[in-house]
């Protein structure tokens, strides 16, 4: 079995996507292996296995017996789980500096099933407990908070456009991508019929067009080293874009936020897993969205 933590409030989109038969315990569900694609997943326990535990120390000794570091994910008894992680080391969940290098040291995750029983997995897919991301924020430069997600996208990957790369915005309003991107030292065209902070649209590294995402037209922009889209549509609507952009070759790499509405368009989230060598991920910064890159 594989163990697959739902980001906050989307356990029903991660029961859809993984199929057939979950054990579910609160938004952790238990899925047969191996492994597999799961965007909805904020953690995915790589190694899960139940123990039966006599005590809160004899849970805290057989935990320390398997490595160091460990993540309590509270499911049940609250009280007893906070007891037995209290016996546990301390594992420092500073927020962190953009591009930072991800954290080496194992982290482990555990939750009690009822009170004699805990699940535990020594290995997991994210170095930071339940996948969630913290930055110190920048709380003057940014007009939005949206700056988070290129912020926790670029450091997950390690892959960012830098001084020099020619990029595009779509969406761009009020600026909080074409601010990161400004900060890279790239040379960002940021489109959106909506204007942008007046701080951002005087960076000089910023050339504004003030226009609709979906009329431009690849040929009268020129290849682009990374397009962004932050845009707020319909992800099929997105999609056709983004296949625009593919077949006329202008745009080297892209990551985009695939926006749902009221209900979760799975069909257009597999779509846009399917196109060769990309990936598709909740970032703790999305709401009811998805990031796509490729």
């Amino acid at each position: 079995m594989i163990g697959y933590l739902a980001a906050e409030g989307f356990e029903a989109e991660l029961a859809h996507e993984l199929g057939g038969d979950v054990e579910a315990h609160g938004r952790l569900l238990l899925a047969p292996g191996p492994p597999r694609p799961a965007a909805w997943a904020q953690n995915v326990w790589l190694e899960p296995e139940r123990l039966s535990i006599a005590s809160i120390k004899d849970a805290a000794r057989q935990l320390r017996d398997l490595q160091r570091n460990w993540a309590l994910f509270s499911h049940v008894d609250h009280r007893r789980a906070a007891l037995i992680q209290d016996q546990l080391p301390h594992v420092s969940a500073k927020p962190i500096e953009p591009y930072a290098p991800l954290p080496e040291a194992p982290l482990g995750s555990w939750t009690l099933i009822d009170r004699d029983t805990l699940l535990c997995s020594a290995r997991c897919s994210s170095p930071f407990p339940h996948g969630e991301v913290r930055f110190v924020e920048d709380k003057e430069g940014p007009p939005s908070r949206a700056y988070l997600k290129l912020w926790e996208q670029f450091t997950l990957t390690g892959e960012r456009p830098g001084p020099g790369d020619r990029v595009l915005d779509l969406g761009s309003s009020p600026g909080g991508w074409t601010w990161v991107l400004a900060q890279l030292g790239c040379h960002v065209i940021s489109v959106d019929k909506a204007p942008l902070a007046p701080a951002v649209a005087a960076l000089p590294n910023v050339e504004v067009r003030t226009e609709s995402a979906f009329g431009l037209d690849p040929r009268h922009v020129g290849r682009v080293d990374w397009l962004f889209s932050d845009v707020i549509c319909y992800p099929a609507r997105l999609l056709k874009l983004v296949h625009r952009w593919l077949d006329a070759g202008a745009a080297a790499r892209f990551v985009c936020t695939l926006k749902f509405q009221a209900q979760t368009d799975h069909e257009t989230a597999r779509a846009f897993a399917a196109i060769e060598g990309s990936s598709l991920r909740h970032l703790s910064c999305n709401r009811h969205e998805l990031t796509w890159s490729l």
